[in-house]
C-alpha cells in the first residue's frame, strides 16, 4: 500500500473523530441552553402562582 493511502485513511479517521467530538460538544451546549430556558419558564410559572396567592389572600 502506498504511503499516501495511509495518510488518506488516517485523515478519514481523524475527520470522523473530530466530527463525533464536535457533535457531542454541541449536544452538551444545547442541553445547557434548553435547561436554562426551562428554568426561566418555571420561574415565570412560580411568579404567577405567587401573584395569584397574593391576590387570593387580600
Amino acid at each position: 500500500m502506498p504511503w499516501f493511502m495511509l495518510l488518506v485513511v488516517i485523515g478519514i479517521c481523524f475527520s470522523a473523530y473530530m466530527t463525533l467530538r464536535s457533535a457531542k460538544e454541541e449536544k452538551e451546549i444545547e442541553d445547557v441552553i434548553i435547561e436554562k430556558e426551562g428554568q426561566v419558564y418555571m420561574d415565570r410559572i412560580q411568579e404567577e402562582r405567587e401573584k395569584k396567592q397574593q391576590i387570593l389572600q387580600h
